[in-house]
């Protein structure tokens, strides 16, 4: 009986060891299967964030590149408006500089020489006060005098430079001041310095 007994223990043991192995074994599979599972999640995950990570850089990049033209387009912009504003200073700088009272008088003279004063009418021509009383004195009385014309000449605060005339006593005007002019020769030069900027 005691022979038994130990057998009886034995197959137990080895039984029990065998369950206990199955369940061991059970036990890792499930463990591994569980490992591949959180490893392919993590790979998806980690697939997925760089994927993110690639789009990101790739609309920062393009933001950036977008960024960049806009940034030097507009720098071209305002380098051309700087330099058609430095156009337009030099021109009205040298027209006012060649509107001098001698230069006025030479113009005028011309100008008034070649009209016809029948009829009564007469010539206004409106000049900035500096230059009213320098041709006043030169001009007009030479002129006068030498043609007996009906010229008025008139002081108008909104001219710097130049003249603004009328043959039909106020009627209708002609506009010579170096505002006026200075806008036709920058007409005239805009164009060119357009062609210029762009090659």
């Amino acid at each position: 009986m005691a022979e038994d007994i130990k057998a009886l223990i034995e197959k137990i043991n080895q039984e029990g060891v065998v369950a206990a192995e199955a369940r061991a074994k059970e036990i890792e599979d499930k463990a591994k299967l569980r490992a591949d599972e959180i490893i392919k999640k993590a790979q998806g995950r980690a697939e997925k964030i760089l994927q993110e990570t690639k789009e990101a850089f790739s609309l920062a990049q393009e933001k950036e590149k977008s960024l960049l033209h806009q940034a030097a387009r507009d720098l071209l912009l305002v380098l051309r408006q700087e330099i058609n504003d430095m156009l337009a200073k030099l021109i009205n700088a040298q027209v006012h500089d060649a509107l001098t009272p001698e230069s006025l008088s030479r113009i005028l003279t011309n100008i008034t020489h070649n009209f016809d004063f029948r009829g009564g009418s007469e010539i206004i021509i409106s000049v900035n006060k500096d230059d009213l009383g320098a041709l006043e004195s030169g001009f007009l009385a030479k002129l006068k005098d030498e043609v007996k014309k009906k010229i008025i000449l008139r002081s108008s605060d909104d001219i710097r430079a130049g003249f603004i005339i009328s043959y039909d006593a106020g009627k209708s005007q002609f506009d010579f001041t170096d505002a006026s002019l200075a806008g036709y020769i920058g007409t005239f030069l805009k164009p060119k310095l357009k062609e210029i900027l762009q090659v």
